[in-house]
């Protein structure tokens, strides 16, 4: 934890939208992952493409790539951005699904938010598409990996390499 002060506070300490327009344009980039618990035969059903909804995989890569385009409409002081890029990978893992999202833009300010946004939704779609087979899903371990990028560079999650689930 940085001792660097909350950016979105005036001195009053009311919530506001950050000025970004002195700010250089440059590439900037996040990645972030979750994971989606769930029991065994919900898994193999998703993955026969036996679920009720349809293509559960699928549909959750497309929520979560539309998702972080609109993410400044559901975070109140996230500014809109000319997305470049957003990819948004869903991988078996033991006991589940794991999910991760990519996002690139150039612009004056990070995707951070944009990257956690696409991973949630499309965790959300995933839980929403086969709850009919497992309610006691768990939405699990949503985090950002890495960003690239502006005035703070580069930032790698110090325990993403180590970490199994």
């Amino acid at each position: 934890m940085g001792d660097a002060p909350l950016t979105h506070l005036d001195e009053s300490g009311a919530a506001h939208m950050v000025d970004v327009s002195a700010k250089a344009d440059s590439v900037r980039e996040a990645t972030a992952e979750g994971h989606v618990a769930m029991a065994a035969a919900t898994l193999d059903a998703i993955l026969a493409g036996d679920a009720a909804k349809g293509d559960v995989i699928g549909t959750a890569r497309l929520a979560g790539i539309m998702a972080a385009k609109k993410t400044s409409d559901l975070i109140p002081l996230c500014h809109p951005l000319p997305i470049a890029k957003v990819t948004v990978e869903i991988e078996p893992a033991s006991g589940g699904l794991d999910v991760r999202a990519a996002v690139r833009v150039t612009g004056k300010t990070g995707v951070e938010m944009e990257a956690l946004t696409a991973v949630s939704i499309a965790c959300l779609t995933i839980y929403d598409m086969a709850k009919a087979l497992d309610k006691a899903m768990e939405i699990k371990d949503i985090r950002l990996l890495s960003k690239t990028g502006g005035k703070s560079g580069e930032w790698r999650r110090p325990d993403a390499a180590a970490d199994k689930r």
